[in-house]
């Protein structure tokens, strides 16, 4: 058994499609639109398989920050120098850095950023 994909929902397709595509080299499938219920989605898979879905639709309610739930997707980018490297022109482009880069206290070489929406996303090392 495996994650297939985890869902996001989000305010701007277009412009989340284009951060994952710039950042993380995903590949995106054609937008799907439901007219009915005004739905849309796109799927963006990495070079592993693994996929995540974006999605959007009318009348959205913004989430809790800290609500129980989701809190973050982690990314396995390689080596260290990688992550900092990720982090230095993620940070360059204007988006938050959070926390690190760092070595856990469980041993993990990670640092934490925010994509477009706020979304959080552990950028790390592999193991």
């Amino acid at each position: 058994m495996h994650i297939d994909h985890i869902a996001l929902y989000v305010n701007d397709l277009e412009n989340m499609k284009h951060f994952y595509q710039t950042y993380f080299g995903v590949v995106s499938n054609e937008k799907y639109q439901n007219p009915k219920t005004l739905f849309e989605s796109y799927f963006l898979t990495f070079k592993t398989g693994s996929r995540i879905e974006l999605t959007t639709k009318k009348f959205l309610t913004p989430r809790a920050a800290e609500s129980l739930g989701y809190t973050h997707m982690a990314l396995a980018v390689g080596t260290r120098q990688q992550v900092d490297e990720m982090v230095k022109r993620l940070n360059e482009d204007g988006y938050p850095l959070l926390n690190g880069p760092r070595v856990t206290g469980d041993g993990y070489y990670e640092a934490v950023i925010q994509d477009p929406e706020g979304n959080l996303l552990e950028l790390m090392a592999d193991k």
